[in-house]
């Protein structure tokens, strides 16, 4: 989905949903993506509207690159 809140600097944006309020979300920009752990009030606000918590995870994620792996499934289990 593209990025409307402009938290993302209008970029494409995919997420999962760890919890009604917490979200893994991964950015791409040009060629690169980032990941991100935040906190919305609501799963229908992401990329509609800025997120009450953003933080970046990994930034240009490489799935060949252990440590980011690890990052992920930190939070996915």
């Amino acid at each position: 989905m593209k990025d409307q809140s402009n938290a993302f600097n209008g970029n494409e944006i995919s997420f999962t949903e760890l919890n009604s309020e917490h979200f893994l979300i991964f950015e791409k920009e040009q060629d690169v993506f980032n990941l991100y752990v935040s906190k919305y009030s609501k799963k229908s606000d992401i990329g509609n509207k800025p997120a009450e918590i953003l933080e970046l995870l990994v930034s240009d994620y490489d799935m060949s690159n252990p440590e980011h792996r690890i990052a992920l499934r930190r939070y996915l289990g």
